[in-house]
């Protein structure tokens, strides 16, 4: 069962382990400052570096966990048979579930500006590939100040302040 965690002791850890049964050639990768990342909606060209572990697919990084050069870390876990995504609405920013954590770290500095970036996104339905379909996650997102636990199911996607700064696997988090 993965697992991601924080610990802070006057400094700021984030970590996650990968129980998996089998590999899709991830490795740990640099996304640096500013280097061109597609999107559903467009693309990325000013951004903060990010290093995590991701599958490369051509040149995207398939990111299963990361932290920009901010301190904002982030973890997708398995939440499989809760996780459900939307189709395209007009109004919000449309995120890829295989981009959203690209997404929040190249462009959050903080758990504050986090916060303020999922009130106007809608976590889309649209996979990376045929070969690589949608992945039914659920996120942990942390900075040296606090977590959060970042939920999209049938009914919307639901934000949950995270005090211990620990996700696992299913179940959903007010479980």
């Amino acid at each position: 069962m993965c697992t991601a965690a924080t610990y802070c002791n006057g400094d700021f850890y984030f970590g996650r382990n990968l129980d998996y049964e089998f590999s899709y050639g991830e490795h740990v990768t640099i996304t640096p400052r500013n280097y061109p990342i597609r999107l559903h909606g467009g693309a990325l060209d000013r951004h903060y570096a990010m290093i995590g572990i991701a599958h490369m697919a051509g040149d995207y990084p398939l990111y299963y966990d990361a932290m920009n050069e901010k301190g904002v870390a982030m973890a997708g876990l398995n939440f499989v048979g809760n996780a459900a995504y939307s189709e395209v609405q007009s109004n919000v920013e449309n995120i890829a579930q295989f981009e959203f954590i690209s997404w929040i770290l190249s462009q959050c500095a903080s758990l504050v500006e986090v916060r303020e970036l999922l009130d106007r996104i809608n976590i889309v339905n649209t996979p990376f590939s045929e070969q690589l379909p949608l992945a039914q996650l659920h996120w942990i997102i942390s900075d040296e100040n606090e977590s959060i636990t970042v939920e999209s199911m049938s009914d919307g996607l639901h934000i949950y302040d995270n005090p211990v700064g620990v996700l696992t696997n299913n179940p959903p988090f007010p479980q």
